[in-house]
């Protein structure tokens, strides 16, 4: 379901973007309901950041936590969990700077907007998703092909902790990502999720290779190794929709067929001849043809093309700009005898 925005309220008397830019800390608790006598959705931009931020945190003290745990606990399972911990810190990065940079406002070079960022912060993160995954691999398959020591049993209790938290973080930052309709936060959220996973499976290694005894100290390896597949799995499907956007792939078209709707109820419109629609961070801008009668004046037809802009930007807030061209209308064709 699409969720709509509307106006931000006011939460204070920041103005300046550019503090945005150097402080994040102003986003998270202190946005600016215009910039530049451009609306900003403070609302958006604040869920998002607090998402995060706060995923940012929690990767930080994971990371630490399963690369100590993996080092004295003799877990490779672990210290590869903790190197996928440590994308997760550079991907929370690359959305904090895609998110503020979308929101910055239009300017000569990008007259469009900068909206494009949060697709790319997402392609760029999926990526790391992928390079996270060859690591693991690569860190698995040497310590199976080692004589190792097996894990230490306490680094079970580790992996419930961690697992318990990244899997909240998704579910709270999935959440965000779809109230908000960012395909950044949303690749984010995913990265918790496959940090859950890799915690799982080494989960279930360590715990083999324990009770197992000798011959099952790699068991953690062989579980490292199927999370690192499952973590490419889920970087490969969601670099998709991130190429998509920054393509300019065409919206679902209940969309497009809702726009053409609004515009066919302004009276003067004979027919939407051609609707495109593309998609430019959260917001959508609209090309739209319209079919008039050949013997208007120039006059009426550029005010019904105000009024079809002013009521699609209305019934549908989140379409940002509608462009419309004029065509005269195509008398029918007479049929033969």
């Amino acid at each position: 379901m699409r969720r709509e925005f509307g106006r931000a309220p006011v939460f204070s008397r920041i103005t300046d973007h550019a503090s945005l830019l150097k402080y994040p800390v102003l986003a998270v608790g202190f946005l600016p309901p215009r910039v530049n006598n451009f609306p900003v959705s403070s609302v958006r931009l604040q869920r998002s950041l607090r998402a995060t931020f706060l995923g940012l945190a929690a990767n930080v003290f994971l990371t630490i936590a399963k690369f100590l745990a993996g080092i004295f606990g003799h877990s490779q399972a672990l210290i590869a969990d903790a190197v996928e911990s440590l994308a997760d810190i550079g991907s929370s990065i690359i959305v904090w700077r895609g998110l503020v940079v979308a929101e910055t406002p239009p300017d000569e070079d990008h007259p469009y907007g900068h909206g494009k960022a949060e697709p790319l912060a997402a392609a760029i993160v999926s990526a790391m998703l992928l390079l996270a995954a060859g690591l693991i691999a690569f860190h698995s398959l040497s310590g199976i092909l080692q004589p190792r020591v097996a894990p230490s049993p306490w680094t079970l209790i580790v992996l419930i902790v961690v697992i318990a938290v990244k899997e909240t973080l998704f579910r709270f930052v999935l959440h965000e990502s779809e109230t908000v309709s960012s395909s950044a936060v949303e690749t984010d959220a995913w990265h918790h999720r496959s940090d859950a996973i890799t915690s799982a499976a080494a989960f279930i290694g360590i715990t083999i290779s324990l009770i197992g005894g000798k011959g099952y100290e790699s068991a953690d390896n062989w579980a490292a190794l199927v999370a690192a597949c499952v973590i490419a799995f889920n970087g490969l499907r969601l670099l998709r929709p991130a190429f998509n956007e920054l393509m300019d792939r065409s919206p679902d078209q209940k969309l497009i067929e809702e726009i053409r709707a609004v515009a066919g109820t302004i009276p003067g419109v004979d027919g939407v001849e051609k609707c495109f629609v593309r998609k430019m961070g959260y917001q959508f801008f609209v090309d739209m043809h319209l079919e008039v009668n050949p013997q208007m004046t120039v006059e009426n037809s550029h005010r019904i093309g105000h009024e079809v802009k002013d009521k699609v930007r209305g019934q549908i807030p989140s379409v940002r700009d509608v462009l419309i061209h004029i065509e005269p209308l195509k008398p029918a064709a007479k049929p033969t005898a």
